[in-house]
């Protein structure tokens, strides 16, 4: 089950069927969806998606996945999830264009990758970047990301593998 997060300016909890118009206007948005999966996609892409976190994510408690308030708005989306690309568990984020600018990724990343090396006791943190998303990969790297290697994708695009590992010798339950 998908634990509800906090930090000093967002809540992190399992989404309700309330939200579908949020979350489809959120990828809709071509400046968020560009960065994400395979890019944009159909606004029935996107609900089938939507209804897909209720009837396989949380009802089979795949992975964890979060809408992300900020003062009862949804202003984002996070997940942390296992990967075939990294062979670990990659974290996935977007907030809404509204809300950039803000120290907003920072703090919902930071939330997201602490769950991850703290409660689901990983020792690593992957993020999976598209080579042209600077400020992504400038946020990564601000929290501690390390380049790992490339993908060369078939359309000809380049996908950076980042990772953030738990410190040496850290065997703390909330390890940062």
């Amino acid at each position: 089950m998908t634990p509800t997060l906090r930090t000093e300016r967002l809540l992190l909890e399992p989404y309700v069927p309330e939200d579908e118009e949020g979350f489809v206007a959120l990828f809709q948005d071509t400046r968020v969806s560009r960065w994400t999966g395979d890019g944009p996609a159909s606004e029935a892409a996107d609900r089938a998606l939507f209804g897909r976190i209720f009837t396989k994510v949380y009802a089979e408690d795949l992975f964890d996945v979060w809408a992300v308030r900020r003062d009862g708005l949804l202003v984002g989306h996070a997940e942390i999830k296992p990967t075939e690309v990294t062979g670990g568990h990659e974290i996935v984020y977007a907030l809404a264009p509204a809300v950039w600018g803000r120290g907003l990724g920072t703090e919902l990343a930071e939330a997201v990758v602490a769950h991850g090396l703290g409660t689901l006791g990983l020792t690593d943190v992957y993020a999976t970047v598209a080579a042209p998303n600077r400020a992504s990969l400038a946020l990564l790297g601000r929290i501690g990301f390390e380049h790992v290697r490339d993908i060369e994708e078939e359309d000809g695009s380049t996908t950076r593998v980042l990772v953030r590992r738990r410190p040496p010798g850290d065997t703390s339950p909330l390890a940062r």
